[in-house]
């Protein structure tokens, strides 16, 4: 048997094993045209039952602030400050009173100590901090030192956050959670 011979036999079977036996009939085969299940999904439907869809999984990075009428959303941080953050908020929203401090910042007592990511960093209008483990601050203006940063404010302007967390000015009280507020 030459080699062209060979490669052609072994195609051969090949094509038979993928085609359920060519016609094979009996207990066990396969019928040659199966008819259509009508339970199964078709195959553009995703399986319900399979991982969680990309932006699911996005929403485990995701905690909200309300501030009176003002809902905000954050994107957390990836860290175990942040981590252990996320697991406070898993018992339930966590309300907050903060009071202005250094002209940038609001700054409360969190009621417990949470572990310390600390690293030099500069901070930005939005962030979202752990200061000294026990202090949870949100930033309206920028200060370098070393903070564990828990999340930043997704897309509010600069103004509206000085507004809302008035600025410079009287206490306010913040709701994290993460779920949304009714």
């Amino acid at each position: 048997m030459t080699g062209l011979q060979l490669a052609g036999l072994l195609c051969a079977a090949a094509l038979a094993l993928t085609q359920g036996g060519c016609g094979r009939t009996g207990p066990g085969a396969a019928p040659a045209d199966p008819a259509p299940d009508s339970a199964s999904a078709p195959a553009d439907r995703p399986d319900p039952s399979a991982a969680p869809a990309e932006d699911q999984r996005e929403e485990e990075g995701i905690m909200y602030l309300q501030l009176g009428d003002v809902l905000w959303t954050a994107t957390l941080e990836d860290n175990p400050s942040a981590q252990a953050w996320r697991e406070l908020l898993e018992q339930g929203p966590l309300t907050v009173r903060l009071s202005d401090f250094g002209g940038f910042e609001k700054v409360g007592e969190l009621g417990t100590t949470l572990p310390r990511s600390d690293s030099q960093i500069t901070t930005r209008p939005g962030d979202i901090i752990l200061y000294l483990g026990s202090n949870v601050t949100i930033y309206y203006g920028e200060n370098t030192w070393n903070f564990t940063r828990l999340g930043h404010i997704d897309g509010v302007a600069d103004d509206q956050l000085r507004q809302v967390l008035k600025a410079g000015g009287e206490d306010v009280t913040v709701t994290f959670s993460l779920t949304a507020p009714q």
